[in-house]
């Protein structure tokens, strides 16, 4: 149950989508200036090194975030900046990356006097390295269950929210487990924006969830999938993100990010498609 490691795929495709999907919703939700409380559902590690034996071992940063850091003078989206700023921050700005922000440290690199980061860990190595990189009064680290324990935060103090979901999806019941935590939180939280990532698979498991969100009562989901060109005969074939409540305009900028990156040698080999899961 507690076997998953992101560390095998740190910087993969999907984590591209994942994370310039992230910094956009934080940027733009930061244009305002009233504090904004983060929550990170299943935060894994801080800092992931591309360099490791376990990276290593799949090597899919080399098709997902290297391919992106190499295109960095030619993407023509201005949104790309804050992702470019986190990664610089942490490598520099020559040669190959070595280091990956995993979701908390994506957070930590906005933080604001105003803002808070309550992180989920549930995996006593992960929760622990996570607690060792946590040195901010304005980040918690909470050795729960993610779901649960994003229900009992809510309502935050702050006038705002922005939650980030995103389980490894390794046991099955994890589908039905987001859909519902996802009705639940929006009834304490309406106003929240949810982001809620989900692996598309061969096998359609995916399908529950996002039957679920459709026919629940949470309205305004924008749906963001990239499939891969040259899909695996077996396991993920592409990256779904679920978006609650975006920021007005944020479907056409981040389509245009995705734009950037998706098709050519240079690119990350992916089709991608938008649209609204859920209506107003």
């Amino acid at each position: 149950m507690l076997s998953y490691l992101h560390a095998f795929h740190a910087g993969n495709f999907a984590d591209v989508q994942k994370h310039s999907a992230l910094a956009l919703a934080v940027t733009m939700m930061q244009s305002k200036k009233s504090g904004i409380a983060f929550m990170d559902t299943h935060a894994g590690s801080a800092v992931y090194d591309l360099g490791s034996e376990r990276a290593r071992k799949t090597g899919e940063a080399d098709s997902g975030i290297q391919k992106l850091w190499a295109a960095r003078e030619r993407l023509n989206s201005s949104d790309w900046q804050p992702v470019l700023n986190v990664l610089a921050g942490l490598n520099g700005t020559t040669g190959q990356l070595r280091h990956y922000p995993g979701s908390p440290a994506w957070f930590r690199h906005f933080l604001r006097d105003d803002d808070s980061l309550v992180t989920f860990e549930l995996h006593p190595t992960e929760s622990e390295r996570l607690s060792d990189w946590a040195s901010s009064p304005k980040i918690r680290v909470v050795k729960s269950d993610g779901l649960s324990g994003m229900l009992n935060q809510l309502p935050p103090r702050q006038p705002r929210l922005l939650v980030l979901i995103d389980p490894s999806y390794e046991i099955k019941s994890d589908y039905a487990d987001v859909a519902t935590a996802l009705q639940k939180a929006w009834q304490k939280c309406r106003h929240g924006v949810y982001l809620i990532w989900y692996p598309i698979l061969t096998s359609g498991l995916q399908q529950e969830l996002l039957d679920a969100v459709r026919q629940g009562s949470v309205r305004k989901v924008l749906r963001s999938e990239v499939h891969l060109e040259q899909p695996p005969e077996r396991g993920m074939t592409g990256s779904g993100m679920l978006v609650v409540n975006p920021p007005w305009g944020f479907d056409e900028r981040l389509m245009a990010m995705i734009g950037d990156v998706n098709e050519g040698r240079e690119g990350l080999g992916v089709s991608h498609q938008m649209d609204w899961l859920v209506p107003e």
